[in-house]
C-alpha cells in the first residue's frame, strides 16, 4: 500500500537527513533499500528503530569492484538513489550520476548535502547549525535581548534537508514518466532552510520584519504568540493572533478588556511597544493556574491554545490518540507516517527485525521483479533487462 507503491530506490548509508528522507519515502509505500558498508553497521541500526525502520539493509563494499557491479545491478532495476556524501566521492567511488545513469538513464539521483554540490563552501565540513546560520533562519530564532538559539536541528537536516530531498525524488519522478529520462536532485541545507523563510522575507518586504531577534509578533515578540509557564512548572502555547481569537483569549484568561482589548494583531491601539507589559500580565495570570486547568478552560476553543508536551507525554494526549499520531512498532512507541491518503495509506512496513538481505537474493528479486515490469510498462518506460541478475 502506499502512494509510491511500485517504487524502487536505493539508500546508501548516511546519517541525520539521509536516513529521514529514506524513512518518509518508505513509510509512503516505496521500496526502499539501505546499502551499508559492514555487519557493524547492520548491529549499529538496532540504535535507530525509528530512522531505520521500513526498508531492508544489504552490505556492499563499495570500494571494491564487485561491490560496485552489485550497486549498478540495483541501479538497472532501480527508479531512484539517494547519497549523502560530500560532492564528488560517489564519482571517485566510480559511481557518479553519470555512470549510474549510464546503466539506467531513468534513474533518479538523489544528492543530499549541506552546502550543495557546488560553491564556495561546496567540501567544507559543516551541520545543521551552520546551514542555518548562513541561511538566515538561524538569526531570527531567539528571543529579545538573546543570541541565536538553535530549533533543535529540524530547520536544516530534517526540514530544510530531507523534506526537500523527498520532494525533489518524487517530482523528478513525476517528471521521469513524462520524458522517460532520470536525472540529478540536488538538495543542499542551506538552499532549503532560506526557502523556508519565504514568509519572512514577505513581512521584510513589507516592513515588518527588523533586524532585531525576538520583536516579530510570530517570532516570540507579541504577547498573543508566545509559551507561558504555569504554576506546577509546566507551560502552555498561546497563538491568538486574529482579532476574534485574540477577544476570547482575554474572556477565557479573566483578562481585563481596558487594559488588553485594542492591543492584539490589527486592534486600533496596536503598538508592538506594549508587547512586554502585556507579557508580564499574562505571565503572571498563567502562573496562577496549573496546565491541566488551563487546558480545561481553553483546550478545543478558538483561543489558538495547546498544552506544550514533552515527546514521552505527547503519544498520550486525547487528539493524539484518536488520531493515532504515534504509534507502537516493535516495542518503540514513534511517529506515524504523515501525511494521510484516502485511498493508498501510508504505513510502517516493518520495524527492523529482518532487516538484513543477502545481496544475492535481493538481486535476483529486484531483477525478477524488474524483467515483470519491463514487460508491462509502456514503450518510454522500458529498460533492456536481458541477461541482469544472471549468476
Amino acid at each position: 500500500m502506499g502512494p509510491l507503491a511500485g517504487l524502487k530506490i536505493i539508500e546508501i548509508e548516511s546519517i541525520g537527513p539521509g536516513p529521514f528522507c529514506g524513512m518518509m519515502l518508505a513509510d509512503m509505500g516505496a521500496e526502499v533499500i539501505r546499502v551499508v558498508r559492514n555487519a557493524e553497521s547492520v548491529a549499529k541500526s538496532a540504535q535507530s528503530p525509528v530512522m531505520l525502520r521500513g526498508r531492508r539493509s544489504v552490505v556492499l563494499d563499495l570500494k571494491s569492484t564487485e561491490g560496485k557491479e552489485t550497486l549498478l545491478q540495483l541501479c538497472e532495476s532501480a527508479d531512484a538513489l539517494i547519497e549523502g556524501f560530500r560532492p564528488g566521492v560517489m564519482e571517485r567511488l566510480g559511481l557518479g550520476p553519470e555512470i549510474c545513469l549510464g546503466r539506467n538513464p531513468r534513474l533518479v539521483f538523489g544528492r543530499m548535502t549541506g552546502w550543495g554540490q557546488e560553491g564556495p563552501l561546496a567540501q567544507a565540513a559543516g551541520h545543521d547549525i551552520n546551514y542555518i546560520a548562513l541561511s538566515g533562519a538561524l538569526h531570527a530564532c531567539g528571543r529579545a535581548g538573546q543570541g541565536p538559539q538553535a530549533p533543535l536541528n529540524l530547520v536544516g537536516d530534517f526540514g530544510g534537508g530531507a523534506m526537500m530531498l523527498a520532494f525533489g525524488i518524487v517530482c523528478a519522478l513525476l517528471e521521469t514518466q513524462r520524458s522517460g529520462q532520470g536525472q540529478v536532485v540536488d538538495a543542499a541545507m542551506v538552499d532549503g532552510s532560506a526557502l523556508l523563510m519565504a514568509m519572512f522575507h514577505d513581512f521584510k518586504h513589507r516592513g515588518q520584519f527588523t533586524h532585531e531577534r525576538g520583536k516579530h509578533f510570530i517570532a516570540s515578540g507579541a504577547h498573543f504568540y508566545d509559551c507561558y509557564e504555569t504554576a506546577d512548572g509546566e507551560h502552555i502555547s498561546i497563538g491568538a493572533i486574529e482579532p476574534q481569537f485574540y477577544q476570547l483569549l482575554i474572556n477565557k484568561a479573566g483578562l481585563d478588556p481596558e487594559q488588553f482589548a485594542d492591543y492584539g494583531l490589527g486592534g486600533k491601539a496596536f503598538d508592538p511597544q506594549h508587547y512586554d507589559r502585556l507579557k508580564e500580565i499574562l505571565r503572571t495570570v498563567f502562573k496562577q493556574k496549573t496546565q491541566a486547568r488551563w487546558v480545561e478552560i481553553m483546550e478545543g476553543s478558538d483561543v489558538c491554545f495547546a498544552p506544550v508536551l514533552s515527546i514521552w507525554d505527547a503519544p498520550n494526549h486525547p487528539h493524539n490518540v484518536a488520531r493515532q499520531t504515534f504509534v507502537e512498532i516493535d516495542g518503540t512507541v514513534q511517529p506515524a507516517p504523515a501525511p494521510r491518503f484516502s485511498r493508498t495509506p501510508a504505513s510502517v512496513k516493518q520495524g527492523l527485525q529482518g532487516q538484513h538481505s543477502d545481496s544475492t537474493d535481493l538481486l535476483a528479486e529486484w531483477g525478477k521483479a524488474c524483467r515483470a515490469e519491463a514487460d508491462t510498462a509502456p514503450r518510454h518506460m522500458r529498460c533492456d533487462y536481458s541477461g541482469l541478475f544472471e549468476q
